[in-house]
C-alpha cells in the first residue's frame, strides 16, 4: 500500500472521528430541550414516572399549553418582551455602529482610550455590579419597574461587544476611498455614513441582531432584578409563577417554556446562516 493512500485512509478516518465527536456533543447538548419538548404535552404524574417515554399514554396533550397560555398572560408577556428586545436591539445597532465608525476613522489617543475602556468593560461580569446597580437605580434614584429602564441597561452591557464586532468590519472591509468619493459628490458626514458605510454593514448588523435579540429575548437575571409590576414581566419571569412554595407544576412548566423560546427560535432559524459570516467578517482585524 503506497504512501498516499495510507494517508487517504488516515484522513478519512479523522474525519469520521470528529463526526462521531460532533454528533455525540449536538446530542449532550439538545438533549435537554428535547426533554423539555417531549415532557410539554404530559401529565405532571407521567413526567415524574417516565420522563424519558416519547409520548403520553393519551396521546399528544395539549391541555398544557392552553392552561400555561392563560396563566402566564401570554400575549402580555409577549409584547413587553417584543418591546423591551426590539427597542434595546435597534439602539445597540444603531449607537455601536456610529461609535464604531468614529472610533476607526478618527483615530486619536482620545478615540483609542475609549475603545480600549470599551474592549476592558467586556471582562467584567455582570454579578460583580448587579447590586450597587440595582440599589442606585431603585434606592437612590427610584427608575425600577420601568421598560425604559430595562432597555438603557440592556444597551449599556451589549454596547461593548458590538463596538467591537463593527470596529474590526469597518477597518477591514471598508475602505476610506468610498467616503471621499462622497464627500467629492457633495454627502455630508451623516449622509455619507447612512447611505454608504451602514448598508455596507448588513453582515454585521444581521449577526448582531441575532446575537442581542437572542440575549435579551431570553435575559432572566436582569429583567427580575428590574421588574416586578405584573403587567410589565417579561416571557422568561412569566415562566416564574407556576413554581409553588412546595411544589411545581411540571407539565405547564414545559410548555410555558417551549412557547417562551419558540418565537426566538423561529427567527434563529430564518436568520442562522449570517452568524458565521458577520462573526468571521468584524473579527479579521481590530
Amino acid at each position: 500500500m503506497s504512501d498516499n493512500s495510507i494517508g487517504g485512509f488516515k484522513g478519512k478516518i479523522k474525519k469520521i472521528c470528529i463526526f462521531v465527536v460532533l454528533i455525540a456533543v449536538f446530542l449532550i447538548y439538545m438533549f435537554p430541550f428535547a426533554l423539555i419538548l417531549i415532557n410539554s404535552f404530559k401529565m405532571k404524574r407521567e413526567i415524574i414516572t417516565s420522563p424519558l417515554k416519547l409520548l403520553s399514554e393519551n396521546g399528544l396533550n395539549l391541555e398544557n399549553f392552553q392552561k400555561a397560555y392563560e396563566k402566564m398572560d401570554f400575549m402580555k408577556a409577549f409584547s413587553n418582551s417584543l418591546f423591551i428586545t426590539v427597542s434595546a436591539t435597534l439602539l445597540v445597532v444603531l449607537l455601536a455602529a456610529m461609535t464604531s465608525y468614529y472610533f476607526v476613522r478618527i483615530n486619536n489617543k482620545i478615540s483609542k482610550v475609549f475603545f480600549a475602556l470599551m474592549i476592558a468593560s467586556m471582562i467584567i461580569p455582570f454579578q460583580a455590579i448587579m447590586v450597587p446597580l440595582v440599589s442606585i437605580y431603585g434606592a437612590k434614584l427610584g427608575l425600577l419597574n420601568h421598560r425604559t429602564t430595562l432597555i438603557f441597561m440592556h444597551v449599556g452591557f451589549a454596547i461593548s461587544m458590538s463596538v467591537f464586532i463593527y470596529h474590526g468590519f469597518i477597518k477591514s472591509n471598508i475602505p476610506i476611498t468610498l467616503e471621499e468619493a462622497a464627500y467629492l459628490d457633495g454627502c455630508t458626514k451623516t449622509q455619507t455614513f447612512f447611505k454608504i458605510i451602514f448598508p455596507l454593514l448588513k453582515p454585521t448588523t444581521a449577526t448582531l441582531v441575532i446575537l442581542n435579540v437572542l440575549a435579551f429575548w431570553n435575559d432572566f437575571l436582569l429583567p427580575s432584578l428590574v421588574l416586578s409590576t405584573e403587567d410589565l414581566l417579561t416571557l422568561p419571569l412569566s415562566t416564574y409563577k407556576f413554581y409553588g412554595t412546595y411544589s411545581a407544576d411540571l407539565g405547564t412548566i414545559m410548555a410555558a417554556l417551549v412557547l417562551t423560546v419558540a418565537p426566538i427560535l423561529i427567527l434563529y432559524l430564518f436568520l442562522q446562516k449570517y452568524i458565521i459570516s458577520g462573526v468571521v467578517a468584524g473579527a479579521v482585524k481590530s
